[in-house]
């Protein structure tokens, strides 16, 4: 752990929570630990602010766009990947999933911090500023960044109007126009960290998609990115429908692969021959 920057311990500590996994006493501090040491200090933030659209971090209208205690450091221009290994092209979709994702996670795991209490009360303050947190959007990048903050209220917050509006924002502007792959499974991974009440109706809209996906379908596993990515994702579907009681003895089963084709299944009964 100690080999890894803060972004991939993030990432890492990410997949194995969705995944079902879980953390020791010292596992935690330890996270939280290396996490908490790569706050920016205020001379790298001035440094970022500067290559950014909005200087100062303000757009001039009083929004703060981006990040103000985890600025994502220099990487010779390259944008920090997102959880499931999509890269964003702009720095308000990377740089606040950068900083949500690991404040995110130091709520959870130190949720009585009270250093971590602070940043995340801040960090909630700014997003009510912004566009893409608390505003109608489906512009670029500030769809994206828009999911990136319901998960992260999932988390830190009990605001379930704020919580509803980004449900909404994602509903009014998905269909929009052809979008990659990553918002819609991105969507889903809020589902099954959401207040039930919010995520109830939002999972039965879309059972007949996600069901598939844990029954007849499969996911290849040939290359890095299938390997890390494909079991988180098929664990988020089995956390959206384990909620439910006539799903919730698959909540510890988990996805294998096959010696019959080398994909990734997941079998709701965890009883299937996998030879």
């Amino acid at each position: 752990m100690n080999a890894m920057t803060a972004h991939e311990l993030m990432v890492k500590t990410n997949r194995h929570l969705i995944q079902g996994g879980e953390l020791t006493v010292s596992q935690r501090a330890g996270v939280v630990r290396r996490l908490l040491a790569a706050k920016s200090a205020p001379e790298q933030a001035e440094r970022f602010y500067r290559s950014v659209r909005f200087p100062g971090n303000t757009d001039g209208g009083g929004r703060r766009m981006y990040p103000v205690f985890f600025i994502p450091p220099y990487n010779d221009g390259k944008k920090l990947k997102t959880i499931y290994n999509q890269t964003p092209k702009t720095h308000i979709f990377a740089a606040n999933a950068y900083e949500l994702e690991i404040l995110r996670l130091l709520r959870l795991l130190a949720p009585e911090d009270p250093v971590v209490r602070d940043m995340a009360q801040k960090t909630l303050e700014r997003l009510k500023t912004t566009c893409f947190g608390y505003q109608d959007d489906g512009v670029g990048e500030c769809f994206d960044a828009s999911l990136v903050v319901l998960r992260f209220l999932a988390a830190v917050s009990d605001d379930i109007a704020w919580m509803r509006s980004r449900i909404e924002n994602y509903n009014n502007h998905a269909g929009e126009k052809k979008r990659p792959w990553y918002a819609l499974w991105y969507f889903w991974l809020c589902l099954s960290e959401l207040p039930f009440e919010l995520a109830e109706p939002e999972i039965l809209k879309y059972k007949d998609a996600i069901l598939p996906w844990l029954t007849v379908k499969s996911a290849v596993m040939n290359s890095e990115h299938d390997k890390t990515v494909h079991p988180a994702l098929l664990c988020s579907l089995r956390n959206c429908l384990c909620r439910f009681p006539e799903y919730a003895h698959i909540k510890d089963v988990q996805p294998y692969v096959s010696e019959k084709d080398g994909r990734l299944h997941f079998d709701m009964e965890g009883s299937a021959d996998r030879r």
